[in-house]
């Protein structure tokens, strides 16, 4: 049997009557399975309110967020959700006790689906003014790679012991009432807080920024974050797998029917800097889209006199920043 796996970015087809994953037809379009999962949508009160999208004019209901599947692929992603809920609900210990494959899963069918529909818009947008859909070569390969390791969760593929993505949990000062979701789908990053801890991922970095930002993880380590601390950490991922100068590269070998993925290393040549240079300017524009909650501007973040501000890092001492002297609100 030939292993045969759909690429929807081959010909930048996404079609109601296909099922997303797979890319197997689906006759009389009934199967859908939602973006968010129904437990979210519900304790969080989010059916009717509207999901923005690339697209500022044209937001979609979370409850139309519906991706048409299999029943396959649809009970897979139903038992995933169901092991999800019971950690999310129970809090940090239990979420930190997930496998980092069924959180890949689950996280990456969300910045998945929100990507579907940002060109689903865009295709429509393009019909209607008689041109067509087109991305660049390199987007069509970094999400081409991704969806091919969606597939894993109902096809045999494989992963090597180094990851193809960077995930770190952290404690993080929520209430059961919040639900802080935030994606950057061009480049395949998803952030959430609540009830107790903080995930920020980056889904196609092979580990890099995780490993970038170690040394703040194990400063961190089990102190509870104040959640502009959260933002400024989410920040910093943000932030540095944009300046990455090297796109992840992969090994692929079939064996007795099944995909094995190797994520390579990224390593920097004499000649190249893993990272382009951090400039304090832009990365304040980062932080003051995060930090809007508080009211903090960019001017108020960066001066041409000091390092950005900073809730995370003591940039004279180096030294960790201890929530409880944090006097901003939650």
């Amino acid at each position: 049997m030939e292993l045969n796996f759909f690429n929807p970015f081959e010909t930048l087809y996404f079609e109601e009557n296909t099922c997303f994953l797979t890319g197997d037809e689906l006759p009389d379009n009934s199967t859908t399975i939602l973006v968010f999962p129904e437990w979210v949508l519900e304790k969080f009160e989010l059916k009717d309110k509207k999901f923005q999208m690339m697209d500022a004019y044209n937001p979609i209901v979370y409850s139309d967020l519906k991706l048409p599947c299999t029943l396959k692929v649809k009970d897979a992603f139903d038992n995933l959700d169901k092991k999800i809920k019971i950690a999310f609900e129970a809090g940090l210990p239990e979420v930190k006790n997930l496998n980092e494959l069924d959180l890949f899963h689950w996280m990456g069918k969300i910045v998945y689906g929100i990507l579907y529909f940002d060109l689903k818009q865009e295709q429509l947008k393009q019909q209607k003014a008689n041109g067509e859909l087109s991305i660049s070569p390199h987007l069509k390969n970094r999400f081409a790679h991704f969806h091919l390791m969606l597939q894993s969760l109902v096809s045999p593929i494989t992963f090597s012991e180094h990851k193809p993505w960077s995930i770190a949990i952290v404690p993080l000062k929520y209430s059961k009432d919040v639900f802080n979701y935030r994606d950057d789908t061009v480049n395949l990053i998803f952030s959430l807080g609540m009830n107790g801890f903080g995930i920020v991922a980056c889904l196609q970095d092979n580990g890099i920024n995780l490993k970038e930002h170690q040394l703040i993880i194990d400063k961190i380590g089990k102190t509870v974050l104040h959640p502009i601390q959260f933002e400024e950490l989410v920040g910093r991922f943000m932030y540095s797998n944009y300046l990455l100068k090297y796109e992840p590269k992969y090994s692929m070998k079939i064996s007795n029917q099944n995909l094995h993925i190797e994520s390579m290393p990224i390593v920097a040549n004499e000649n190249r800097p893993l990272f382009g240079a951090w400039e304090d300017k832009m990365f304040g524009q980062v932080l003051a889209g995060l930090w809007k909650p508080w009211g903090i501007t960019e001017k108020e973040i960066v001066s041409d006199s000091s390092s950005p501000r900073s809730y995370l890092i003591n940039e004279r001492t180096m030294d960790f920043i201890d929530p409880e002297k944090i006097s901003l609100p939650y």
